[in-house]
């Protein structure tokens, strides 16, 4: 009988060559603009491993406390990243452009060695709970939490609109059933531009202050507000009030129809009234209202008046 082969070792790395980088075994694909912290907590959950011990396998010095996936971002240095690209056997550029991230600090940026730095994150700029269906879908088909970016030229919530989840809030630890708010992932189908970012901002601004203060939109809003926590009971047991978790989505079809809307007004050029009468009541078929008559201290009327 044939003696059994032995597996030969792994080389010994000498100072200042490069790291041999052997390929994984499993699979895993990052989500589109997954944060790199997330997406390496996944990948080392698919090997039983903690994310420490599968960047100590990769011969990456970490610094910093590993935390929650939602509170916590991952930066590599460039030598960091071709040893992650190699094991997980994605091309570089693609895990560059799948994985969004903070600015990393410049020592992370510019270290010629594979070097990892966790660092905490505030809780405006955390990422948010993925679709479970879209990750399940993905390599190694495990059911784990992923935490991704909402797109830049959109409202700050993640829709799913072919599987019906959505969030807002990083507060949020699992994605909401919106099936019966089909009017949140109509608006996220049918917005052909993505609008600017000044408008988006002010828009944001102004409905938020509608919300808040329960003006305009109000009765439409806390009805989808009920909406949402009777097809999330979670949502009523949860330590943060739904009705500031779920303000986002609660408005984001009116936001995006506002920013839109606000993206058509002439640049420098002041309205006169007739031109700002003329607007309010497009605006106010464009949400379905009879009519839109804001005060003078409203917001909108600050936005109209600013060139």
């Amino acid at each position: 009988m044939t003696a059994p082969t032995q597996a030969r070792p792994m080389p010994a790395v000498r100072p200042g060559t490069m790291w041999p980088s052997p390929p994984g075994a499993l699979r895993v694909r990052p989500l589109p603009r997954e944060t790199a912290a997330s997406y390496l907590t996944r990948l080392a959950a698919a090997y039983h491993l903690s994310p420490a011990h599968l960047l100590d396998g990769l011969h990456i010095t970490a610094t910093g406390t590993p935390a929650a996936p939602h509170a916590t971002e991952l930066h590599l240095s460039n030598e960091a990243a071709r040893r992650l690209a190699a094991f997980t056997r994605i091309p570089p550029a693609h895990l560059n452009r799948a994985l969004t991230r903070r600015p990393p600090p410049a020592t992370i940026a510019t270290a010629p060695t594979a070097t990892a730095r966790w660092q905490p994150l505030v809780p405006a700029v955390q990422p948010l709970p993925a679709c479970t269906a879209c990750t399940l879908r993905r390599p190694p088909h495990h059911a784990a939490p992923a935490w991704i970016h909402p797109a830049p030229d959109r409202p700050r919530a993640m829709i799913c609109t072919r599987h019906h989840q959505a969030s807002s809030d990083p507060r949020q630890r699992i994605p909401l059933d919106i099936r019966t708010l089909p009017e949140l992932t109509h608006a996220r189908l049918t917005a052909r531009r993505p609008p600017t970012t000044a408008s988006l901002s002010w828009a944001t601004t102004i409905t938020t202050r509608w919300y808040d203060h329960h003006q305009h939109l109000h009765t439409r809003w806390h009805t989808r507000l009920h909406q949402l926590t009777t097809a999330n009971p979670h949502l009523t047991h949860s330590p943060a009030s739904p009705a500031l978790t779920c303000r986002t989505l609660i408005t984001y079809p009116e936001t995006l129809t506002l920013a839109t809307t606000l993206d058509r007004l002439p640049r420098h050029t002041p309205l006169t009234r007739t031109q700002q009468t003329a607007f309010l009541h497009h605006l106010a078929r464009r949400l379905h209202l009879t009519r839109l008559a804001p005060a003078d201290h409203d917001l909108l009327w600050q936005r109209l008046t600013t060139r």
